[in-house]
């Protein structure tokens, strides 16, 4: 599947950094063409100057509301994100237009971090302007959502996140969520955790995103996961996970045979990677709620076999039991086997029933705040009226 990209903000300007250098690993590793553009769009000129894979041309690195901002973001209004979006929605769409790869290109992914201000206001405009310009191809959003203790002490982050996943969801054919507490790790400096944190978000694409442009016949497997399948998949709110089993022995050519426990072995590693993926993915959810799901099993050809697909879909059958399943294999000459999971058309996701109940909640009490400082601000303008002034 080949994706254009666009990243908007501080957050997503980073994940679609990662996704250019993910393509650009694709092409030298692999000789894949799976990311046709990545753009990076923002309101403040230093959170640009800072990726370090997308091309630094003001084609491939776009600001937005100059002639407001001055090039210094939004100050986390996600209102005024989105005005910018709408006034200034055209360079973007001219710029991914230019791309030379633009019309072999199967799908737009749009990726933000929902607490900010550019990307939270910018991320549903855009979609709906591609989807407009382009109604035959998909438009897909990948949404970070913020860390726990953001929301408890700013209360503008809960209010962005829950305005945005919810306009995303209006307009994008599928929103990814990626909840920034499930990749929580301690004793890592700020710049290094975000970075890897980032990079652990895309990860997941990568295999998902290869198999079907594979064109070695080596590599291609016996059922493979292609656009069409992921595009069929796709749909409302979705999770995408991956999980990876070392594969310590290595079996010589000469081998022909293999044991009753090597085989066992090898089911066990693929069972052992599925259940990381499930239990790592980018939101917590029920597989009980997805509507539709889909998983791609890559390993060396010989370490395959028919037992570990067949309990692996019986696993995700008993777990997804409502799910409209596809699935497939992809051979690659590695020492790992990796499974990546993805459940779509979820009907139920606590995290985000939880962000709306609060912005619910605590619109009435920020609404009240405002009318008790409107009223205290009279007071003391009331109180001013007998001094005399210099002006």
């Amino acid at each position: 599947m080949k994706l254009v990209v666009v990243g908007l903000g501080q957050c997503g300007s980073r994940i679609a950094d990662e996704f250019a250098r993910m393509g650009r690993k694709a092409r030298s590793h692999r000789h894949i063409q799976i990311i046709n553009g990545a753009y990076a769009v923002n309101t403040d000129q230093a959170d640009l100057a800072g990726l370090k894979t997308i091309k630094s041309d003001f084609h491939h690195r776009l600001i937005i509301g100059g002639g407001r901002t001055f090039g210094h973001g939004v100050g986390k209004i996600n209102e005024v994100g989105a005005a910018l979006a709408k006034w200034d929605g055209y360079k973007v769409l001219d710029a991914v237009r230019s791309g030379p790869r633009f019309y072999e290109t199967d799908a737009f992914l749009l990726t933000a971090g929902a607490a900010g201000g550019t990307g939270s206001g910018a991320l549903p405009i855009m979609c709906d302007l591609l989807k407009e310009r382009y109604p035959d191809k998909p438009v897909y959003a990948l949404v970070v959502l913020p860390f726990i203790h953001e929301e408890t002490s700013e209360e503008r982050c809960v209010f962005n996140t829950a305005t945005c996943i919810k306009s995303a969801h209006s307009v994008a054919d599928a929103v990814f969520l990626a909840d920034n507490e499930r990749f929580l790790k301690k004793d890592v400096s700020l710049v290094n955790h975000m970075e890897r944190i980032n990079q652990e978000i895309v990860a997941p694409f990568f295999d998902l995103l290869c198999a079907g442009e594979e064109v070695s016949r080596k590599h291609i497997g016996a059922r493979t996961v292609d656009s069409g399948d992921i595009m069929e998949t796709l749909e409302g709110w979705s999770a995408i996970g991956i999980g990876t089993s070392a594969l310590r022995s290595i079996r010589l050519p000469i081998e022909r045979t293999r044991s009753f426990r090597k085989k066992g072995k090898e089911t066990m590693k693929g069972l052992e990677a599925l259940d990381q993926a499930m239990y790592e993915l980018s939101v917590g959810c029920d597989p009980s709620d997805a509507g539709k799901a889909l998983y791609l099993v890559s390993a060396p050809a010989r370490e395959m076999n028919v037992a570990m697909v067949r309990e692996m879909g019986e696993i995700i059958r008993n777990r997804a039991c409502d799910a409209v399943l596809r699935s497939g294999d992809y051979p690659r000459n590695r020492s790992d086997l990796t499974v990546t999971v993805i459940l779509s058309q979820l009907r139920d996701v606590s995290r985000v029933k939880e962000l709306y109940k609060q912005v619910t909640k605590s619109s009435s009490m920020m609404k009240k705040r405002q009318k008790d400082a409107e009223e205290r601000l009279m007071e003391l303008t009331k109180a001013a009226e007998g001094v005399p002034s210099l002006l």
